[in-house]
């Protein structure tokens, strides 16, 4: 298939679903949020392929695996400073370790806390002398 072909086809399953959901106006405000996430998701991907050598782009695709808030923060960040003028080349994948480790710094992890009994206070001790 050519790309043409698929853009027919994408066209007329556009169509076909703005058909579908056009009976109800919930599900036409739905579809257009929808479509408004898929944009934004696009132009954030289009971003950081311009910004992310291949080796960093494929690093920050596993993090997403494993942690996909995580990523999403770097993925801000990277914006952020693409957007603000801050970033002279594309990032490497050492760069991209790096504001890992600072990001994981700034993080503080919940901590759990196990407080033990003191040996003298249990009160199973009196089940003994029965």
């Amino acid at each position: 298939m050519s790309d043409a072909d698929l853009e027919q086809i994408r066209k007329a399953r556009l169509a076909q679903l703005q058909q579908q959901g056009g009976g109800g106006a919930g599900a036409g405000e739905g579809g257009q949020e929808e479509q408004r996430q898929q944009k934004e998701a696009e132009a954030r991907q289009s971003i950081l392929a311009q910004i992310l050598l291949p080796d960093a782009a494929d690093r920050l695709g596993r993090i997403r695996l494993v942690k996909e808030s995580r990523a999403t923060e770097i993925e801000n960040r990277l914006i952020m400073l693409a957007r603000s003028g801050q970033l002279r080349q594309k990032v490497t994948e050492e760069q991209l370790k790096e504001l890992l480790n600072a990001v994981a710094e700034t993080q503080e992890e919940g901590k759990i806390i196990v407080s033990r009994r003191k040996p003298g206070w249990d009160d199973d001790d009196d089940l003994l002398n029965l």
